[in-house]
């Protein structure tokens, strides 16, 4: 990928990242809390995926992407702990909601984790555009 694709994916991925962060406000409204927290966690994940490739990281599993993540911008101090445990808690709500048979999130699980996407995204945004 070149320099000019990689800006541009760069772009797409965080604007996609606000986009679904603004679906999670439809999902709320209808008290679709298990699709909340699935969007909630894409919304974050899309931003992560920006954060790597304007590394040129290239992760292939949504693992993997954690762990990248870990490696590459909290170990380093660019992302600060609190913001790199909140993805790992998104990440494991967004499989148990999806996967799990009988798990129910709850409307203060949902919306306890609205602020720190949008923290999360927002540092994302603001790391992308020091680069």
């Amino acid at each position: 990928m070149n320099d000019q694709d990689r800006h541009q994916l760069i772009n797409y991925r965080i604007k996609r990242a606000y986009q679904t962060l603004e679906e999670v406000n439809i999902l709320v409204e209808n008290k679709l809390w298990n699709a909340a927290i699935n969007r909630l966690y894409y919304a974050c994940y899309y931003a992560a995926i920006a954060l790597l490739l304007s590394h040129k990281v290239v992760a292939q599993t949504h693992a993997g992407v954690r762990q990248m993540l870990g490696l590459h911008f909290v170990k380093s101090g660019l992302i600060e702990k609190e913001l790199a445990s909140y993805y790992s808690v998104i990440f494991d709500k967004r499989i148990s909601g999806d996967y799990d048979d009988f798990v129910e999130h709850t409307p203060e699980d949902a919306l306890a984790l609205i602020p720190p996407a949008r923290a999360f995204i927002n540092k994302a945004k603001e790391l992308l555009e020091q680069r």
